[in-house]
């Protein structure tokens, strides 16, 4: 469920050499670019600013999808989009969310490897092709986002005439890829941990590539995410653990450890300039919520998160980055996480994430967001064919001050345990509330937190459902509430570990037993991260 990659993406990794053409090309010089026009041979009229934007989507009359595996990521969008539908494998809401759909009869189909498999099964299905031929609108089936795509899935995406609104599958992989993000960030002029990029051919050589960053060493394989693809070194016997993954790469990056807090920015390349989200601490590693040392698993967003310096350099350096990535030809929606040094205070890049991810859910709710728009709507915009207008400046200015921000926090629950079991009851999507003894019952079906209003309240996005199977890893949901869920230290409150629990002790499961071989294959579906 992180929201960094899913974990068998390296197989498909392209070379290092391959780095995609841009795909906007400037006008010749001195020729006049011809702005949009409708079917008339008339100029579209420019949308000019954030409240026209606003409009502009709430008379929407393109249909526009988001196919995932669930809704999570960009839940409330509906909200914003007129005519906006989720397609999504897992019915998280039990068929009660009001533009969602996911197929009633299973078919055949090839067992799940990642969330790209899921994608192109959905668009494969009868169901779903039936839904989308009849949305169209005079012929056309529309726009289409995803929260991970291939190249398999642009095929049939182009197949149903649907147009994805993400920069190439090629150019999202190269991008994707940790040792041309920090070669990207070279560029950009932002700086990252101390590091080499080399092959790892055994120990000795490690040693001799990496000798001006010392012995206590974070390696990373190109793809993956940082619960399953990164590894820390301090000697041989480390490196052992993890030598057949990392030699196997043809190029990893080496970084010198420091003693550091995660921080996630979301930021939006336009035309226009680059909009940059509040910095947002992370949950990181802890053991209640993921068993992958080092995982993503939450984040929280509030005023005072971090210093003024901090986040003054992290808005700068998402700036920084983003404007890169226009050059290299990317648009859209990106993410940043960044390392800041507990001991000298400094922020570095960490790594890239292009797409919306984990975090989207809960930047796009907050309160800044709210009185603008959300950031899911000015990568829209830069996909609509429409010519438009905005000051970037003064809106980053503006999502900067402490007013605008309020305070949520988010916690993605995994199964920790390494055991298997199969889940004969589940707690229901929604706004739950909390008795004083610390147990909770459900108190409203709801699509989104919008409505948690106290501590004793929290929504729950289920994930796991009744029928599936909690093995070490399965993404179980995810559980929003106001105000933080870590201290200063970052350390999980007493708050946040009683609502785990809570939630924890709302599902029931079984131990299968002797497991026959279709219940061996619905162990491997899924065992994947979802969001």
């Amino acid at each position: 469920m992180s929201k960094k990659t899913t974990s068998k993406r390296s197989a498909r990794r392209p070379p290092v050499s391959s780095q995609p053409k841009r795909q906007e090309k400037s006008a010749p010089q001195g020729a006049v670019r011809r702005p949009p026009q409708d079917k008339a041979g008339n100029a579209k009229p420019t949308v000019k600013g954030v409240s026209d934007i606003r409009r502009f989507f709430y008379r929407n009359e393109t249909p526009i999808y988001f196919i995932s595996a669930t809704n999570f990521n960009l839940l409330g969008a509906d909200e914003w989009v007129k005519g906006f539908k989720f397609i999504t494998y897992i019915e998280c809401f039990d068929g009660m969310h009001p533009n969602s759909m996911s197929p009633m009869q299973e078919e055949p189909h090839e067992e799940f490897q990642s969330i790209e498999d899921i994608n192109n099964y959905l668009l494969n299905h009868s169901e779903v092709r039936d839904y989308i031929n009849a949305r169209k609108v005079k012929g056309k089936a529309g726009k289409v986002l995803f929260l991970m795509f291939d190249e398999k899935t642009e095929k049939l995406a182009k197949k149903m005439g649907l147009e994805v609104m993400f920069p190439s599958a090629k150019m999202r992989t190269f991008m994707d890829n940790k040792v041309n993000t920090n070669r990207i960030a070279e560029k950009a002029g932002v700086p990252c941990v101390p590091y080499v990029l080399s092959n790892v051919k055994n120990y000795a050589h490690l040693n001799k590539v990496s000798a001006r960053l010392g012995t206590d060493l974070v390696i990373q394989t190109p793809f993956g995410d940082s619960g399953h693809t990164t590894f820390f070194v301090k000697n041989e016997e480390d490196y052992n653990k993890y030598a057949k993954e990392i030699e196997a790469e043809k190029e990893c990056k080496v970084m010198k450890r420091i003693n550091c807090h995660g921080a996630a920015m979301e930021a939006c390349v336009t035309r226009h300039g680059t909009v940059v989200a509040p910095l947002m601490t992370e949950l990181v590693g802890f053991k209640e919520l993921t068993p992958y040392k080092g995982g993503w698993c939450g984040n929280e967003i509030f005023a005072e998160a971090f210093t003024p310096t901090i986040r003054r350099k992290a808005r700068k350096y998402a700036q920084l980055f983003g404007d890169q990535l226009i050059k290299e030809g990317y648009k859209g929606y990106f993410e940043l996480d960044f390392l800041i040094d507990k001991d000298n205070g400094e922020i570095y890049l960490g790594e890239l994430n292009p797409r919306i991810t984990g975090a989207s859910s809960i930047t796009n709710h907050a309160v800044f967001a709210m009185s603008d728009a959300p950031l899911h709507l000015f990568h829209m915009m830069e996909y609509m064919d429409q010519p438009y207008q905005l000051n970037v400046n003064a809106l980053n200015r503006r999502w900067a001050k402490e007013e605008n921000i309020d305070s949520w926090g988010q916690m993605v629950i995994k199964h920790t345990q390494d055991d298997i079991r199969r889940v004969t009851d589940a707690p229901r999507s929604g706004i739950w509330r909390m008795r004083e003894d610390g147990s909770i019952y459900f108190w409203r079906m709801d699509t989104h937190r919008r409505y948690v209003e106290q501590e004793n309240e929290a929504f729950f996005l289920r994930i796991t459902r009744v029928g599936d199977w909690l093995y070490e890893g399965a993404d179980i949901g995810i559980l929003v509430m106001r105000g933080r869920m870590m201290t200063d230290d970052f350390q999980l409150l007493e708050r946040s570990k009683k609502w785990l629990n809570a939630i924890k002790n709302e599902y029931k499961s079984v131990v299968p037993g002797s497991r026959s071989e279709s219940e061996k294959q619905m162990l491997e579906i899924g065992g994947f991260k979802m969001m």
